[in-house]
């Protein structure tokens, strides 16, 4: 390298003198640094393009088919939710068509890791986090080992939960600050909404309903809207619960940014004690944070490293090698990993 290659947030990445590798450029790609000043042996300081020709080629091709049909599954559910009305039927078939075609990619779904395609401004932002919850409820069913005849149901009580919004004021979405409490209790109806929308919809499991009614129910009772515990909230609302908060948490509100997965897995593990389903959650986490040593990881000290180990007893706080040094979270807590980075 010919000079120090620094983040956008102004932190060293790659230092000056470094023999780049291809590990390297792999790294430069995962940050988004579009080119690099490099001294090559025996020849003039140059600059050149951190992306190979494969990877200029990548950043041309249409979008992957998980995103193809995500983009899909957001556009049916944007025309559902326009369909709501008195007198008007809920399209259900073309909601498990698109949903049918979505899960043939959930091969391709990491729930860490996926990155949305660009969403449009038109499009609420309870429409992407209910695809995004889709997709991880039926994920998290699957690693459940739930019967075959529940993961569709699961999936599509996970796309509907929140399709009570679609009767609460927009502009409370739209707020930039937090809600006042009677708007906070007029979010908290979306729950009724739904169920009342859902209910009686023909062919339709009756745990789509539930899940719209209970997803913000707890087993010790200080859920809403009415206080169920334990067993009578139904297995559907169970998983859903997990996915909502993780999606809730993981993505940007008006008035907050994201937080980071590690920190809302760290939270879910907190909340399973009383509140959410234990052995969902802990699957969850367990199954969630399965990543292949040498993934490159970002620290919430900017500090950009690889993990190297995990420990299973402690699943987010893994150790990470940084320019050498290994740094161990679990002893650490001051530091955790704000962001994963896919190579």
């Amino acid at each position: 390298m010919a000079a120090d290659v620094l983040t956008t947030m102004g932190n060293l990445l790659l230092n000056e003198g470094r023999n780049l590798s291809q590990r390297d450029l792999e790294i430069l790609q995962a940050f988004l640094i579009p080119s690099a000043d490099i001294r090559r042996h025996g020849l003039s300081e140059t600059s050149t393009n951190a992306e190979t020709e494969e990877n200029h080629a990548a950043s041309e091709a249409k979008l992957s088919p998980l995103h193809q049909q995500f983009l899909r599954m957001e556009a049916e559910l944007k025309r559902t939710s326009a369909m709501t009305g008195p007198g008007q039927k809920l399209p259900i078939l073309e909601i498990r068509n698109a949903l049918k075609d979505l899960l043939e990619h959930i091969g391709d779904y990491n729930v860490l890791t996926f990155a949305p395609p660009p969403e449009s401004n038109q499009t609420e932002r309870w429409i992407r986090k209910s695809v995004l919850i889709a997709l991880t409820s039926y994920q998290l069913a699957r690693w459940n080992k739930l019967p075959e005849k529940d993961l569709t149901p699961i999936a599509l009580a996970g796309l509907l939960h929140d399709i009570g919004n679609v009767r609460v004021d927009p502009a409370i979405f739209r707020k930039p600050s937090k809600l006042t409490t009677e708007e906070m209790n007029e979010m908290r109806q979306h729950t009724v909404y739904g169920f009342k929308l859902l209910e009686g919809v023909p062919s339709l499991n009756q745990g789509v309903a539930l899940a719209a009614l209970q997803h913000h129910e707890r087993l010790d009772g200080s859920g809403y809207p009415l206080k169920v515990r334990g067993d009578k909230i139904h297995l559907y609302a169970r998983i859903v619960a997990i996915a909502d908060m993780y999606h809730a948490m993981t993505n940007e509100r008006n008035y907050r940014k994201a937080h980071s997965p590690y920190l809302v897995l760290e939270q879910l593990q907190s909340e399973s004690f009383g509140k959410l389903d234990p052995v969902y959650v802990q699957t969850f986490i367990d199954r969630t944070t399965q990543f292949h040593n040498g993934m490159l990881v970002q620290l919430n000290d900017n500090s950009v490293g690889e993990i190297v180990f995990t420990d299973r007893s402690q699943p987010t706080r893994p150790m990470i090698s940084i320019n050498g040094e290994i740094v161990n979270l679990a002893k650490q807590k001051e530091l955790y990993i704000c962001a994963i980075y896919t190579i």
